[in-house]
């Protein structure tokens, strides 16, 4: 056991303090934000959701943290102020009331109350972006209004010129319901799977994914099922798929990825050595390592994923829990990933000598100086950025 890890466990009741800190106010409310001038407005982004939420008590959150029955269906416009600033996700605090002028906010909400108007609407974007897809699945204590405003974020920041589409799962948004969260995630896994042939069928010519903490275990037990049952037609679309910070047990993670089989694409793996969330993860289930902070980088590569170290770029979260979001830089290179027209397949040298081009010339554009280690299947490369030689 490292001495960080030692000095983490031993301020254990301290981290999950702060992990409560962190929860926001009790306001998630999508109905009552303050109307802004649309010259504060920057953008506003279309987020396509499919969720596992049961309908909230209050109709201004419209989904809840229960689980519902079947999946539901909306699409939510999210405006950014303009005011906004790159891997920030701008809200308000102690439960105030939102300021679309300083705000992310939701300016519209429909629900689609049949599978088939949910599959019309994807038709149609997906026909105005050239059927690409960005499906991303969030992580655990995460409310509906925090799964929407963080969806939003990313696709704005990263410059996504697809189709977005949210999946939202049954988190309560409490830190005291880990447990909870964790089952919810496995109830969600079969409508995920669902989602993916839905978009599919619907014209979806390649299909990204992100998923984040607790996210990545529904999206790893989806894909293990797709891949059980051999169905070419969802996993022959699917495009680059992001590992964000998995809070899932190492040698289960190892299982899945042998189930899944031998990947057209290596899955791109982010983690960090000083991720507290994930600590805290791991304290719980009995001191086992997860994915998202797992120090041999060399053995996961060896399952034919490519694992990303970002330890050392800045984090905007205290947890060190959402650098993939957080930090400008992470988050344009994943934008730029994503939005290539050619995938991260072929040889070690094409795939290492991609990602180490898109980093390198991203990093000048901060001024601090760091370094990404990139493990591939291949090979290991040491990644300067924003000016570190």
């Amino acid at each position: 056991m490292s001495a960080f890890r030692r000095t983490l466990m031993a301020l254990f009741p301290a981290l999950v303090l702060a992990l409560s800190g962190c929860a926001g106010g009790p306001s998630r409310s999508l109905t009552n934000a303050l109307a802004a001038e649309p010259d504060a407005i920057v953008a506003t982004h279309n987020i396509l959701v499919a969720t596992t939420r049961a309908k909230a008590d209050d109709p201004s959150e419209v989904y809840g943290g229960g689980r519902g029955d079947e999946l539901g269906f909306a699409r939510v416009n999210v405006t950014v102020p303009r005011v906004h600033s790159s891997g920030r996700l701008e809200g308000p605090r102690n439960g105030a009331r939102r300021d679309a002028s300083k705000h992310f906010a939701a300016s519209e909400i429909a629900l689609f109350p049949k599978e088939q108007d949910f599959g019309n609407a994807l038709r149609e974007n997906l026909a105005r972006t050239d059927g690409r897809a960005l499906v991303f699945i969030h992580g655990y204590r995460t409310a509906f209004d925090g799964s929407i405003y963080r969806a939003a974020q990313i696709v704005h920041d990263s410059g996504y010129a697809g189709t977005p589409v949210l999946f939202s799962w049954a988190s309560t948004g409490r830190t005291v319901d880990y447990i909870y969260d964790n089952n919810s995630a496995t109830v969600a896994r079969d409508g995920l799977e669902k989602t993916l042939r839905l978009l599919r069928a619907s014209g979806a010519k390649r299909i990204d994914i992100i998923a984040h903490s607790m996210g990545n275990w529904v999206t790893m037990e989806a894909l293990r099922q797709i891949a059980i049952a051999d169905d070419q037609t969802v996993a022959g679309a699917l495009g680059d798929v992001v590992l964000a910070s998995p809070d899932i047990d190492v040698d289960v993670f190892k299982t899945q990825l042998q189930r899944i089989g031998k990947l057209d694409r290596p899955f791109l793996v982010m983690v960090s050595r000083d991720d507290r969330a994930l600590l805290v993860s791991s304290i719980l289930a009995g001191s086992r390592p997860r994915v998202g902070d797992y120090d041999k980088d060399e053995d996961l590569a060896s399952l034919g994923v490519t694992v990303i170290d970002v330890s050392a770029l800045e984090s905007g979260d205290r947890l060190n829990h959402a650098r993939f979001a957080d930090n400008p830089l992470l988050i344009q290179l994943l934008g730029q990933r994503l939005n290539e027209d050619d995938s991260l397949g072929g040889d070690g040298d094409q795939v290492t000598r991609r990602l180490e081009t898109l980093a390198q010339g991203l990093g000048q554009t901060i001024g601090s100086a760091a370094e990404i280690i990139i493990t591939t299947p291949f090979e290991v490369i040491n990644v300067a950025v924003g000016g570190a030689r």
